[in-house]
């Protein structure tokens, strides 16, 4: 029996800086994952991922990353999304050098 689809965003990291980033409603890619969209319909999300993966211009390593809808936007169901979300771990720069993570 095939699996139910769970909600989810679609994530990259950006070709240039390597940040991680979600694409958004308008198509566009964001670094805040509050800005994500998120796919409840595995058919849009599976159209909206073939569209990502196109970018190659923009973004590497696209995939569909799970998330549930929260007051705040997507969330990660993960640990691994939500760390990733966070920036890099090696040293304090990045999104945790701006003040963008979340507590």
């Amino acid at each position: 029996m095939a699996r139910a689809f769970t909600p989810k965003v679609i994530t990259a990291n950006a070709l240039i800086e390597g940040d991680v980033v979600y694409l958004d409603a308008n198509g566009a890619w964001t670094r805040d994952l509050a800005e994500a969209e998120l796919f409840t319909d595995e058919a849009v999300a599976q159209e909206q991922l073939l569209f990502a993966e196109a970018q190659t211009e923009v973004v590497v390593g696209v995939y569909l990353a799970d998330a549930v809808a929260s007051a705040n936007g997507p969330e990660p169901t993960h640990f691994r999304e939500d760390f990733r979300r966070t920036g890099p771990s090696n040293y304090n720069h990045g999104k945790q050098a701006e003040g963008l993570v979340r507590a």
